[in-house]
């Protein structure tokens, strides 16, 4: 290489340098040694820019295929609902009077199904098939053997005392594949590394550069909650989160694989520093801007590991946007535009941004419209059987049945915002108090710690007529599918996940009684510990029962656990423990926003009066009615003690229970059972008399955990062509529903009976 020294010697004129900021590459002239030519004319640098190419042609496959699922499912629903209703109004009109005979100038007899001719037996209907392309064979049976090995669960690993839980076997096969493309991408290529750092960087690292760059503008659209991937395949972020987090764990893999050829052929070996000298000048450390762009990386993947996340998950939701934006810059500086790295960069931002903006229309105070700009909606806080909490805010915001929204109450938290799911209805059947267009959004959920603890004492220190200033960003989520599409739902719901499935229920209910609906049978299986949580949905319970159509409604409780009652007979609030310094500030916050939504509430009622004191001073008593206190928590009776001493050899007396006796006028809804029963009546009625048969076509409760595999087993044969199974509840309770659901599908892509189409399932996340 004789002509190499000279090379590096020269000086390097200042338009070559200018010409780095777009990419740097070792000059290749006719003096360059035979290995240098070699290296550049199979992997020159200049075409490196291909393989983060490799990876968006990758995702845009992915995309185009969850995309077209996500169409077929949309069209064929709304087809099937399409042509029910067609046939309900045809069906209409040609329906025959209550009358028992028919007359020959009724529109019956003249109808071409002749339900009751006048001469003749009764034709029988013939059902028809649907033959289009919305039940497709084929493609049913494809996607059903799919889901036969996606929707089982994988086993959890236990180490010690510690579970580590693993995705589903769709996200885990998305990822391995992922995993797989990119270091085959990596690795097969060659060379790996050239004959000597003088050359340039070693191939195989820029190659996973490249890849891990071409991944950012993903990594950060997935974690967004107003993205454009849930825009177009209807999955929620809160889904493409996991995707999000396996993303960086993939980009943190490939961004070793980027480093560690630096430092196996390194920089200051085989003269390779005088090169880098010549190029990169005022650098205090050769691979500065590398490490600078790493550390970020690492620690946002490590503080994102389930246990650590879960530890402290406060810490993680303050740190991880702002670290997120230091690691995008030190990438900017790292990259400094070699080759199209900058272009994926900005690409990035751009997506950053525009969610951002986008994320602004969510919010329930930031339009300059509605009463709530800038100072949020008015919420009530009520504390319910079992110290669950209830927060009713009425607001003009418009949702989906099982979305769920994030709340900010400044006047508790002003830094903390926590997603709950919306267990309430948005509908005109259900309207609010609070004004014509508004509608109660209502929030359910058990207070643990964090926010939720203080949201319960705050509701205990102020009592049941204080309201709070609510700051909502939402709705997000929801149900990709609707379940009004299918013949038969099974909803299971564990403890407090029946509030992602009240406002399904009452959704579908609703569409069933405006013949809406394909809907046929509704079964629900709630599994609660006590008694006392029915309460909570006392009121949407008995609409379901009342308003649902005959016996297309079936509910199952299943008590699990007795109520432990204190020594005056009724359950205690946990203590509310003492926060002066914090109760102030919050208060002040508090004080502050009503100052201001009083005072434009006082301007508004001037306006409206134009000088009538009198409708000024109605006006006033108005506005001071338009929220309400919700009722006082209320307890159920604890139960008496059974007599466990005979009174005659050989006999065993139970006296009647009543549970009414402290109050007579409390009549409750009747869920099935007559009253609350002794420890030695639920080992009897467990092991002795086990319900009947009968029992399945009504709305009862039993004592001891639901057997779901049995349960399920006994329904499938009343399923219809297409059925959604919908499960919000503990881990044991989805694990059991998704490996029965995942034997069903056999029935599908097997040509099972009845023509089945279709077994649909849905999991909702139980912390949300």
């Amino acid at each position: 290489m004789p002509q190499l020294p000279r090379l590096f010697e020269r000086s390097v004129p200042a338009d070559f340098l200018q010409s780095l900021v777009e990419r740097v590459r070792i000059p290749v002239t006719s003096g360059s040694s035979t290995n240098l030519l070699a290296a550049v004319e199979q992997d020159p640098w200049s075409k490196s820019g291909k393989y983060a190419l490799g990876w968006v042609y990758f995702s845009i496959i992915l995309l185009v295929f969850t995309i077209a699922i996500h169409l077929y499912h949309w069209m064929s629903d709304r087809i099937r609902r399409a042509t029910y209703k067609e046939e309900v109004a045809k069906s209409s009109a040609t329906s025959s009077p209550d009358d028992d005979y028919e007359m020959a100038n009724m529109p019956t007899n003249n109808s071409t199904h002749m339900f009751f001719p006048r001469h003749g037996p009764i034709p029988q209907q013939q059902q028809q098939e649907e033959e289009t392309f919305l039940s497709f064979t084929p493609l049913n049976r494809l996607i059903a053997l799919l889901r036969y090995f996606f929707y089982r669960p994988l086993p959890v690993l236990r180490v010690r005392r510690r579970e580590i839980s693993f995705p589903s076997p769709g996200v885990a096969v998305l990822v391995a594949t992922a995993l797989l493309f990119v270091t085959l991408y990596c690795f097969i290529p060659q060379p790996l590394y050239y004959a000597s750092i003088q050359f340039g960087s070693p191939p195989l690292a820029i190659r996973a550069g490249m890849l891990a760059v071409a991944m950012m503008p993903w990594i950060v659209a997935l974690s967004m909650k107003a993205n454009l991937v849930t825009l177009l395949t209807g999955i929620g972020h809160e889904r493409l989160n996991v995707l999000h987090r396996w993303g960086g764990y993939i980009c943190l893999f490939l961004s070793l694989i980027h480093t560690i050829p630096f430092y196996v052929t390194p920089v200051w070996d085989q003269g390779g520093l005088v090169v880098f000298k010549s190029y990169f000048r005022g650098q205090s450390y050769i691979y500065g801007t590398g490490i600078a762009a790493l550390v970020p990386l690492i620690f946002l993947c490590v503080h994102s590991l389930p246990f650590l996340r879960a530890w402290m998950y406060e810490l993680f939701v303050a740190l991880h946007v702002p670290v997120s934006v230091v690691f995008v810059g030190m990438l900017l500086w790292h990259c400094n535009n070699y080759l199209t790295s900058w272009n994926y960069l900005w690409a990035t931002i751009a997506i950053w941004l525009a969610s951002y903006m986008v994320r602004l229309c969510f919010l329930n105070w930031t339009n300059p419209w509605r009463m709530s700009w800038l100072i949020g909606e008015e919420a009530a806080v009520t504390i319910l059987p079992e110290n669950a909490v209830k927060v009713t805010i009425p607001s003009q915001l418009k949702w989906r049945p099982g979305q769920y929204v994030y709340l900010r109450m400044p006047g508790i938290s002003i830094f903390e915002n926590h997603p709950f799911t919306l267990a309430s209805l948005c509908s005109e059947d259900f309207p609010s108090d609070y004004g014509e267009q508004y509608r109660d959004m209502v929030l359910v959920f058990r207070p643990f710690g964090g926010f939720t603890r203080k949201v319960l004492n705050a509701a205990i220190d102020n009592g049941p007529n204080h309201t709070y200033r609510a700051f909502v960003d939402g709705p997000y989520g929801g149900m990709q599918r609707e379940l009004a599409s299918f013949d038969t739902v099974v909803l299971f719901a564990g403890g407090s996940g029946i509030t992602a499935i009240v406002s399904h229920l009452l959704d579908l209910i609703k569409k069933m009684r405006d013949s809406k609906a394909v809907t046929k049978q509704v079964h629900v299986v709630w599994a609660l510990k006590r008694p006392e949580t029915m309460e909570w949905f006392k009121e949407e319970l008995r609409i379901c029962r009342e308003f649902a159509p005959p016996e297309t409604v079936h509910c199952q409780f299943f008590i699990t656990a007795a109520k432990r009652i204190g020594p005056n007979g009724f359950p205690l609030p946990p203590p509310s423990p003492s926060r002066p310094v914090s109760d102030l500030v919050h208060g002040k916050i508090d004080k502050a926003f009503h100052g201001i939504a009083s005072k434009r509430n006082s301007a508004f009622i001037r306006e409206e009066a134009a000088g009538d004191p009198e409708k000024e001073k109605e006006l006033r008593r108005e506005n001071e009615d338009g929220i309400t206190a919700l009722p006082a928590p209320t307890f159920l009776p604890p139960p008496k003690k059974a007599h466990t001493r005979p009174n005659k050899p050989g006999k065993l007396t139970i006296p009647p229970l009543n549970t009414n006796q402290h109050n007579p006028n409390n009549k409750s809804f009747d869920f099935g059972f007559p009253s609350t029963p002794t420890m030695l009546q639920k080992n009897l009625m467990r092991f002795a008399f086990l319900p009947t048969a009968n029992k399945k076509t009504g709305w009862h409760t039993e004592y001891g955990r639901p057997d779901i595999p049995f349960m399920l087993k006994g329904l499938e044969r009343e399923f219809g062509k297409r059925t959604c199974v919908f499960v919000c509840g503990p881990p044991s309770m989805r694990v059991d529903v998704q490996r029965c659901v995942a034997s069903m599908q056999q029935k599908v892509w097997g040509g099972g009976e009845n023509g089945r189409q279709e077994v649909y399932l849905h999991t909702e996340n139980y912390a949300i």
